[in-house]
């Protein structure tokens, strides 16, 4: 663990919200050095998805030209949210390390334990209901993807 980095995601995620954008930052760190950075641009972008975490994911992928962050460190200037926390267990970083908890975040606004509420309930039940449509084709993509012998893995 670098504590610079971790100063440097917060140092970031302060520059943010002085030119008007959220109060979050992350660094995604290979062999010591930086390869990417992200902000949180959501309101500046119009795209919910674009969380710091999720922005520095992107950007470190299209640099080390994969979709995995095999030995990669991140550092974020917080705990991240479920989005986040789900996009970093598909990038597989190594490790992340983060300064700001969830209740400091909550404090300040941007409270996401409904979400973590929400996944624990049934599709049908949750406040934005998720409805199963049953089709004869549902799970002919699958078919398709477990067939291919070239496919990519992950």
């Amino acid at each position: 663990m670098n504590p610079g980095f971790l100063k440097q995601a917060i140092e970031l995620a302060v520059e943010n919200v002085r030119r008007g954008g959220g109060p979050f930052a992350a660094l995604i760190v290979k062999d010591g050095v930086v390869v990417a950075t992200g902000a949180n641009r959501v309101t500046r972008d119009g795209d919910p998805t674009a969380h710091a975490e999720v922005v520095a994911i992107r950007e470190a992928c299209r640099v080390l030209g994969g979709f995995q962050l095999a030995g990669c460190d991140v550092y974020s200037s917080c705990e991240p949210c479920p989005m986040c926390l789900g996009a970093l267990y598909w990038a597989r970083p190594a490790r992340v390390y983060f300064a700001a908890a969830q209740a400091d975040a909550a404090a300040a606004g941007f409270d996401d334990s409904f979400i973590y509420r929400q996944i624990a309930i049934a599709p049908a039940e949750r406040d934005i209901p998720m409805l199963r449509v049953g089709d004869e084709a549902a799970t002919r993509p699958f078919e398709e993807w477990t067939g291919r012998a070239d496919k990519t893995e992950y």
